[in-house]
């Protein structure tokens, strides 16, 4: 089942603690979806924020200590509410600092999805790693995404989604694989913080986490391939601007048209 509806429907409110060098591009990207954003980070009015949330997302691109704790202060809230939470680990692997409020956000909170990179989700999975900034290093392209996903997915009781040049997603039983989106994205700052958002819009509206993972990634995907038609040859700069336009268009006939997707289990 497609959610695009769904989520237009709803106008999930999603709290987002996460990356300011792309805060502004999540905004949009949760708007043209269907959803409504809100960004708080501070400690002492993230749980008044979460509380009247249908989704958290966290995401941990530009780190520092005072927001660590509110982090885990409005995944507990979010938690005590019965709202999903979706954990952006980004470079989890490359730093100590990382790796320790990816180890205790793992610990306090209960995650409805995470998503990242072959890298940062082969951490969560217990395995070294390599770490290359943000992006999947080459020392660790060899480790099965498949194996990693189920294994975090069955490890925690979450949707565990591994995106790349094919999107992974798990739940521990089901598995969905995608073959949308264009390797040009990885040009563009922050379609990986947008695409958590998105999520986060998609599990905010739909009870199926596996499902709403499914359909946020594989529009996302589509969103790609569709600016780079409009606007390849202009630059990554219109590239960008076109992913937002098409995430504003995508509709669950989009999805049912242009969404290479396969499933097991």
């Amino acid at each position: 089942m497609n959610n695009n509806q769904i989520v237009r429907d709803n106008v999930p409110l999603v709290h987002c603690i996460t990356n300011y060098v792309t805060v502004n591009d999540v905004a949009n990207a949760l708007l043209a979806c269907g959803g409504s954003p809100i960004m708080a980070d501070d400690i002492d009015e993230v749980s008044e924020i979460t509380s009247i949330s249908n989704t958290l997302v966290i995401n941990i691109g530009t780190l520092n200590r005072r927001t660590m704790a509110s982090m885990v202060r409005a995944g507990k809230t979010a938690n005590e509410k019965g709202i999903p939470v979706v954990l952006d680990p980004v470079g989890a692997g490359a730093s100590g600092l990382r790796n320790e409020a990816v180890e205790n956000l793992l610990k306090e909170v209960k995650f409805a999805v995470i998503r990242g990179n072959l890298s940062e989700v082969s951490f969560i999975a217990g395995l070294k790693v390599s770490t290359r900034g943000v992006d999947t290093s080459a020392a660790d392209s060899g480790n099965d995404p498949v194996a990693v996903s189920r294994a975090v997915a069955e490890k925690f009781g979450c949707v565990a989604a591994i995106t790349g040049a094919v999107d992974v997603i798990s739940d521990g039983k089901r598995l969905a694989r995608i073959h949308n989106g264009v390797a040009q994205m990885g040009k563009i700052t922050g379609t990986g913080c947008m695409l958590s958002g998105v999520i986060g819009a998609y599990v905010g509206a739909c009870p199926d986490a596996f499902s709403a993972t499914v359909s946020a990634i594989a529009s996302m995907g589509i969103a790609g391939e569709m600016s780079w038609a409009a606007n390849g040859e202009k630059g990554t700069g219109s590239l960008h601007i076109g992913i937002i336009d098409a995430l504003s268009q995508i509709g669950d006939e989009t999805i049912e048209k242009r969404g290479q997707i396969s499933y097991e289990g």
